[in-house]
């Protein structure tokens, strides 16, 4: 890997934490959470981009988690077990952001439990380029 790719990589992660801890913040306070699903979103794409980045991979424009998981896998299969929660929060950008519709109907107690899988999935993604 380069000193370009890994600059580029550590600019997508930094952002992505920057997003998970507003959703973690947001959610500690009770915040709206149609705004802590969006940054929950937002931080496992940009994490998952870094990912791509830092091992020399191209990535599609898209805020499909589960694409991008998929890319991910074609190398490395660590990642598998995170399926569901990538389904899951491919919505809160795709589906859940914009009207018409109602807002994301989910318990503080459903958005803790994703928030948790989500920071299990960031810190596996920082295990698999720490190694």
């Amino acid at each position: 890997m380069d000193e370009k790719q890994k600059e580029q990589a550590e600019e997508w992660f930094e952002r992505g934490k920057h997003d998970i801890e507003m959703a973690q913040l947001l959610c500690d306070k009770r915040g709206y959470i149609d705004i802590i699903t969006l940054h929950i979103q937002q931080a496992l794409e940009k994490y998952m981009k870094g990912f791509l980045v830092y091992n020399g991979r191209e990535y599609k424009r898209t805020h499909d988690l589960t694409l991008l998981l998929n890319m991910i896998g074609e190398s490395n299969k660590n990642l598998k077990e995170f399926s569901d929660l990538c389904n899951i929060a491919s919505k809160f950008y795709i589906e859940d952001r914009y009207p018409p519709g109602q807002l994301p109907e989910y318990s503080y107690e459903e958005i803790e439990r994703i928030l948790k899988q989500a920071l299990s999935m960031i810190r596996k993604i920082k295990q698999m380029i720490n190694q």
